[in-house]
């Protein structure tokens, strides 16, 4: 066995099956590139996830290609739904969420004798190209049969002829040896190979057990899925008339294999990475030193997470709050969460991003062009994750807070339900004070609410007393006010009981979902508050969401399109040369997703032709409208209606369906004439390849990163998603609207090429492919001179000159990473200049013919700009000028505030209202009292609008003592608010201003009992 680099048994593998030639076709396995992360047309899959997804509707029947055996090393990613891998990666040897699947694939050509040879030639054979493994630490499993399929002994005489001793196969059961694309489909039983990692890899050390009964030693390198069977919806299994092969070598564990190593993170895929990492991290880990495992696990989380990351971005994924993008930001975020635990709190995950271009590009020579885009993409997640730590951890612990009074007040809403009490107050407010007092108790008595001495229990009661005088408790049968002392010590020692209450998981797995809080870093928080965690709950809250999840992404399976959609032979399309179609034969027709005889004129339903001249959605082009008519030649009125034709869309690919209202009866066999609207087709057109000049412009303007995310191109306008992340400036768009205008008026031929190589049109004539888009060996490549060259097979204008004018009307943001540009062509475009003029005229009459000197030339535009600038500029001023006097006024009343302080245990306290002023100022309030007390605490509260503003200064020689966001949450209860903040300054709002002079007053009591 030769150690070899990871890229180099990336080659061979390719390469040997390359050389696989077949005897009747005389071809080899044809090199498929990877498809991309993001699944094309396929909703049952949220990331590609093995390296048979991009030949689904091969295997399916959906799809012909004009060759029956393939070979491939596929990007795949499982992290999220039904394949989730994120929580194990990093502390396991193999799990990873991205990673390469090397694979080949037969569609009826060679099947399991074939299958197995070429296995076991590539995995033993010292051949060019081969690994040369062992054969002696190689084990291989079968279907071992159940009541509906028999045990496959044919792969097991296979493996035998092959050279593997029949002691070395073993029979495992369908959970692990029968594999199924879905409830329905194709199906077969499937054959795996095991690697003896030696007893050095043994689950448990030096224990030594055979196989198969430890998976950390017998390592699967291989599976070999033989489909030989199509499942119905009863669960009949029916002989496939061409049985085909799905194969797949994880990259990784090959890998770690033939370099002689017991973990995938310990190969050159990975190491160059890791050290990437320390680096980035100042986390260095020196093999001779023992390190914590933990710091081991995250530097391998950072690792592999940087390249998920890269190659998820430079797809077109972008982070979000949903779907991909919200898999993408947990694994950024994990990334970044493992980077602060090694002691690194600075953006650094955007620079792994080069790290793995370096290491992959060679594979992937996308990462070379992608890499600038994808790391400022990485660094803005980055930035805003700091943002979003911040903001989630005062979340947090406004939600401690919150646990603790709805706590207490569910004990005192039993308390007065168990012994018939009636109140005429609001519990709450008690509740709240019950639960600020006891949580001040218990922190000051170190974190305990047992063992207390008399004084302590007897002030505590005093105080719980106090607080349930303000329920005025009455009792039905005795009437009248009832004292609190025959309840007291009942509720005191209830409360006692049940401080400090349990942190819920829901409301954990809110935070943990909402902002992005890491769950160890929630568990961390609410440990250091010494809160009891409720991590069951959390984990059923957990298993909810993904439930959801799983469910929204099920999506519908492509074998639920109309079966009679899949029996019917492709349609022949010839509407890019003609608009009208002459004797069409009606192959099918549907109403409500049920193949039907006929259509009555009135009713509604699809129409599937033998050929046709409509145009059907794909690529962003909407599909035509027209007409189907009477042929001509039959002696009736061929320019007579037979339906009225909305548009065209193709349920299975090949296929098309014209979505039509029918005016007379239209029954299977008909023949008719299609006849697109040409007005129509026309204005599509030009929106069309306006698209195309307007993303060639916008990658000149803006840059080589933007690339499509999505278009619509009907007769009303284009619409055109692109990648950049951050808003295109006004001046920006200018310069993209007039290079567009200058391609129009350069009449600049539009040429169109067919049938041509999709690696000459990528690699030679520098075509772009388009995000989400799925290409066949043969494309069509749109040419507009040297400006634009893309794979497109959509509909486009002979001339750039037809187009006329595109007029740009809006952009904007989509989602993260994503914006989107507006734009109108031909008489589109006349009707926008139309209505600017007449806004202008508007303007004009309103602001002036113009400003400054007579020889100026002043716009409506640019004159009703200065106007509203200057009018800003006076607001701004006459603003200055009036806090300027609420400073003034405030200062003068506080002038001999300090002198008003008072001392609680030690440290002065100085209270004070200050209405009328913002909370900028109160900050600058703030800081000169505190400069004036020199050591103390300063509370200040303002009443603006009906709101309640609160600011607590403590200086900095007393914030071991005593916290200003503890006393400000403290005070914020009491108006109604909540607030938090740093130790020495802290802020909060409320809405209850007639409570605010009472809060303030009792702002050295509360100081007081934080002190203890």
């Amino acid at each position: 066995m030769i150690n070899r680099s990871g890229s180099q048994i990336r080659e061979d593998f390719l390469r040997f099956f390359e050389g696989k030639v077949s005897e009747t076709t005389g071809q080899g396995h044809r090199r498929v590139h990877s498809s991309s992360l993001v699944p094309a047309n396929d909703p049952t899959l949220l990331f590609t996830n093995a390296g048979m997804n991009q030949f689904k509707d091969v295997f399916l029947g959906n799809e012909k290609r004009d060759y029956t055996r393939a070979v491939s090393s596929q990007k795949c990613v499982r992290a999220g739904g039904k394949h989730n891998d994120l929580e194990n990666v990093g502390f396991t040897r193999r799990h990873h969420t991205f990673f390469e699947m090397l694979g080949n694939f037969s569609f009826g050509d060679y099947f399991k004798k074939d299958a197995i040879a070429y296995a076991w030639e590539l995995l033993t054979s010292n051949h060019d190209h081969c690994f040369g493994i062992d054969p002696s630490r190689l084990y291989v499993t079968i279907f071992e049969g159940d009541a509906k399929v028999p045990r496959d002994d044919e792969a097991e005489k296979f493996w035998i002829e092959i050279g593997v001793p029949k002691e070395r196969i073993f029979g495992m059961s369908a959970k692990d040896n029968f594999w199924q694309m879905g409830d329905t489909g194709p199906c077969g039983p499937c054959s795996e190979i095991f690697y003896d990692m030696g007893i050095e890899a043994a689950e448990e050390a030096g224990v030594d057990k055979p196989f198969p009964q430890d998976d950390q030693r017998y390592v699967e390198v291989w599976n070999l899925v033989f489909m030989q069977f199509d499942r119905s919806s009863d669960g009949t299994l029916t002989p496939l008339p061409k049985p085909s092969i799905d194969t797949g070598m994880g990259l990784e564990r090959v890998a770690a294999v033939l370099q002689g190593v017991l973990s995938n993170f310990e190969t050159d895929l990975f190491t160059p990475l890791i050290k990437r990492a320390e680096e980035l991290t100042g986390h260095k880990v020196e093999p001779e030193h023992a390190v914590d495992e933990r710091s081991r696990a995250s530097l391998r989380i950072i690792a592999d997470h940087a390249r998920a990351a890269t190659f998820l971005i430079s797809d077109g994924v972008n982070p979000a709050n949903d779907g991909r993008g919200y898999v993408l930001r947990k694994i950024l975020r994990r990334g970044i969460r493992h980077g602060r635990l090694l002691g690194q709190e600075k953006p650094f995950m955007h620079e792994m991003v080069f790290a793995v271009r370096d290491e992959m590009q060679v594979a992937y020579p996308e990462l070379k062009e992608s890499a600038e885009r994808v790391s400022k993409v990485v660094l803005a997640e980055e930035e805003q994750f700091a943002r979003v730590i911040g903001t989630g951890l005062y979340r947090l612990e406004d939600e401690l807070s919150v646990t603790q009074v709805d706590a207490v007040y569910e004990l005192l809403q039993s308390f007065i339900r168990e012994h018939g009490l009636v109140t005429t107050q609001d519990v709450r407010p008690v509740a709240e004070e019950l639960s600020d007092l006891t949580r001040i108790f218990w922190h000051r008595e170190g974190r305990s609410l047992d063992h207390w001495s008399g004084h302590v229990e007897a002030d505590y009661k005093l105080r719980v007393a106090k607080a349930l005088n303000a329920l005025a408790a009455t009792g039905g049968e005795h009437g009248g006010s009832q004292p609190v002392e025959p309840y007291l010590q009942e509720i005191t020692d209830r409360l006692r009981a049940m401080w400090p209450p349990v942190f819920p998981g829901a409301r954990a797995f809110h935070l943990y979902e909402t902002f992005g809080l890491p769950l160890d870093f929630i568990v961390d928080v609410i440990r250091d508050f010494g809160i009891p965690f409720d991590m069951a709950g959390f984990e059923a809250a957990k298993q909810e969401e993904q439930q959801r999840a799983r469910a929204s992404w099920k999506g519908g399976s492509q074998k639920s399109a109309a079966p009679v959609y899949r029996e019917l032979p492709k349609t022949e399309f010839e509407g890019y040369s003609t608009l009208r179609v002459d004797g069409a034969k009606v192959l099918a027709l549907v109403k409500d997703g049920v193949g039907v005889p006929e259509l009555k004129g009135g009713e509604s339903g699809e129409v599937v032709l033998d050929t046709t001249s409509f145009y059907a959605d794909s690529g962003g082009q909407v599909g035509d409208q027209g007409w189907l008519v009477v042929p001509r030649g039959t002696g009736g009125d061929h320019n007579s209606v037979v339906a009225e034709v909305s548009g065209a869309t193709k349920p299975v690919q090949g296929v098309f369906a014209h979505k039509v209202r029918a005016n007379q009866t239209i029954a299977v066999g008909d023949t008719v004439d299609t006849v697109v609207d040409g007005a129509v087709r026309a204005a599509t057109t030009r929106n069309h390849t306006g698209t195309h000049l307007l993303h060639a412009a916008l990658r000149e303007v803006l840059g080589k990163h933007v690339k499509q995310a999505g278009s619509l191109n009907d007769a009303t306008r284009l619409r055109f998603d692109f990648s950049h992340f951050t808003g295109v400036a006004e001046e920006e768009l200018r310069e993209v609207e007039e290079i567009v205008n200058r391609q129009v008026m350069g009449n600049t031929k539009v040429e169109t090429l067919v049938d041509v190589p999709i690696d000459v049109a990528v690699n030679e004539l520098g075509a772009m492919a388009l995000f989400g888009e799925k290409y066949g060996e043969k494309v069509r490549v749109v040419k507009i001179g040297d400006f634009s060259t893309e794979l497109c097979g959509g509909i486009h204008t002979g001339a750039t000159g037809e187009i006329g004018l595109i007029k740009v009307v809006g952009e904007g943001s989509v989602s993260s990473g994503v914006r989107r540009v507006e734009a109108v062509s031909g008489t589109g475009a006349l009707h926008e200049f139309r209505r600017d003029f007449d806004v202008a005229k508007v303007v004009g009459a309103f602001v002036g013919s113009g400003a400054g000197s007579s020889s100026e030339s002043v716009t409506p535009a640019e004159a009703l700009r200065a106007r509203i600038a200057a009018q800003e500029e006076e607001m701004k001023k006459l603003r200055r000028e009036l806090d300027v006097v609420r400073m003034k006024a405030a200062s003068s009343t506080l002038s001999d505030a300090s002198a008003s302080a008072v001392e609680v245990k030690g440290v002065k306290v100085l209270a004070q209202r200050v209405d009328g002023v913002e909370k900028a100022q109160l900050r600058e309030l703030v800081d000169s009292l505190r400069i004036k007390l020199g050591s103390g605490v300063v509370v200040l509260g303002a009443a603006v609008e009906g709101k309640v503003s609160l600011i607590v200064g403590v200086t900095k020689d007393l914030t071991a003592r005593v916290q200003a966001g503890k006393i400000v949450g403290l005070l914020a209860a009491q108006v109604g608010g909540k607030g938090g903040g740093r130790p020495d300054l802290a802020e909060a709002g409320g809405s209850d201003v007639g409570s605010l002079d009472s809060a303030l007053q009792g702002a050295a009591e509360v100081v007081g009992g934080l002190l203890g």
